[in-house]
Order: structure tokens, then sequence, then C-alpha cells
């Protein structure tokens, strides 16, 4: 009896009736493969993901499917859950630091959605090679008595010089993001920082609204918002300097991660990645001429 017991216990495992949330899927590129399917975790944000079944990343990713020859999946997620269901962890960041909680349902293999490069995710993920520039600015509305900085040609100075816009300004941030006010050592500046419930993709229009007089933006939410809403927001100035974009995978799939960098280096060389910009971001030329140099 005992036995018959632990030999159905064996089986349920092996065909994954017991198996642990976090093996869900499937791991790396080999399991992939044999599955059959890629798992694209993503937010609708920015042009990256639409929510139409398109997008920037979504364009990109389906590439790489065809390419690793499986089926595409996506599968929406929200700011507070994306990475959890990435890397099978919940988790709470302090000060720079993060610090694991508790075990989360791995849903996907990778997530793509305008992911910044943070030193902070670094410690938890692992990322592709970069897919798009970015960089955080402070915008307000058009009608805002604050003036856009004289760019100086040096970043420092010109993040200074934005950061002494913020005095007794009120702006609005989102925990968890590359728009996190722990990011950015505001105590000093006498600045507010409110943080947004709502979406990323709501906060230009937050401000135009008169939520709040100031926001946060990262370069792409800019640009479609200055598409979006022409003549209702203006750019004062950066408060970082210039950064990257990426894929992310989890620590322990080194091999997806190594044919994604290939596939995209092909994709790059194809023309493709430059035609995606073009139609999803035009503007970005304009900014960061150099990153499309590379």
């Amino acid at each position: 009896m005992r036995a018959t017991f632990f030999c159905a216990l064996i089986l349920a495992v092996a065909i994954g009736l017991v198996a642990p949330s976090t093996y869900s899927w499937a791991n790396d590129l080999p399991e992939i493969k044999t599955s059959g399917v890629l798992r694209h975790l993503g937010i609708p944000y920015a042009n990256f993901i639409t929510g139409q079944g398109d997008g920037f990343d979504v364009e990109i990713i389906k590439a790489f499917c065809e390419h690793l020859g499986v089926k595409y999946e996506f599968v929406q997620e929200d700011w507070p859950t994306a990475l959890p269901s990435l890397i099978g962890k919940k988790f709470k960041l302090q000060d720079g630091d993060v610090n694991f909680i508790a075990d989360a349902p791995v849903k996907g293999d990778l997530l793509a959605n305008g992911l910044t490069v943070l030193s902070w995710r670094e410690k938890i993920l692992n990322y592709s090679s970069p897919t798009f520039p970015t960089q955080v600015w402070l915008v307000v509305r058009a009608d805002s008595p604050l003036t856009p900085i004289t760019p100086t040609g040096d970043i420092n100075k010109d993040i200074e010089l934005t950061r002494a816009k913020l005095k007794d300004l009120t702006i609005l941030c989102k925990s968890g993001t590359c728009l996190d006010p722990s990011l950015f050592n505001l105590t000093p500046t006498g600045v507010t920082a409110k943080d947004f419930a709502g979406s990323l993709n709501d906060l230009a229009p937050a401000v135009i609204v008169g939520d709040a007089p100031a926001t946060l933006l990262d370069v792409p939410d800019a640009i479609i918002a200055l598409q979006k809403y022409p003549g209702k927001i203006k750019i004062i100035g950066p408060l970082t300097g210039k950064q990257e974009m990426a894929v992310g995978f989890r620590k322990d799939q080194p091999l997806l991660r190594d044919e994604f960098n290939k596939f995209y280096a092909q994709f790059k060389a194809s023309g493709k990645y430059e035609a995606l910009v073009y139609k999803y971001y035009p503007l970005v030329f304009t900014y960061f001429p150099e990153f499309f140099k590379k």
C-alpha cells in the first residue's frame, strides 16, 4: 500500500499535478523549445505594448519567437506583479536593497515593456543588450510658470539646474518603477513627491487636468505625450543621465538571454529594428542620435 502511494506521488509530480508554482512554466532555452511556447510578460506602456496586440517590444519578441520556431503568448501584468511573475519571488525594495519575502508563481519567460536598466533590478534579473535609450525628465503643464533649463552641454550641470526648479513643487512619481522617488534623492530639493496610484500612461494626462503641477516622465512616455497632447505639456530638463532599456530574464536563463542577444544583433543589422523605432518613436532620433549610431 505504502509503495503504491509513493509511486502515485512520484507520478503526480512528474506530470505536474503537485509541482511547485515557481516551476509552472518552461525554464531556459531547451525547455522553451520543447514546450513550443514563449510567454512574454508585459505591461501596456508608452507604445512598447499598446494593448491592441502590437507595440515596439511586442513586435521584437514576436520576431524572436519566429527565430526560435515557437509560438508567442502575451501575459499581461502590472508594475507590482511583473517582476515577481518573472523571477518567482515577491520582494520589498528599501534603500536600494532587495529583500525577498515570499514565493510567487512564475507566469512567463521574459519581461519586455520598456524596462529600464536599474542597479537594484540587476540584483534580481539579467538584462539583454540595450534595446532603447531613455532618461527621466521633469514635465509640467504648458502654462506653468516654470521655464525649461538652457542646456549647458554637461549633463550633471543640467541635472542640477533641473533639480533647482523642484523647490516647493509637488510632482507625481511612481514607486517600484524608474520613476520611484527613492531613486532621485529628492529630500534636499524641497519638493513634495506624490506617489501616483494610476497607470504610468496616465501621468501626463494627470498633470494636464491639474492633479499636480508636475510629473516625472521617462523619455518614451514623454515623446508619446508630446505627440498625443500637443501644446499641453513642456519639458523642463533631465533628472538623470542617459539610461537604457532592455529585456529582462531570470538569472537561471543564460541560454535564452544569449540566444536573444544573437537574434537581436541580426534583427538590428537587417534594418528591421530601425524601422520599428521610426514606426513607434520617430522623435527619439532627435533626442538620442548617438544611441542609434551604435
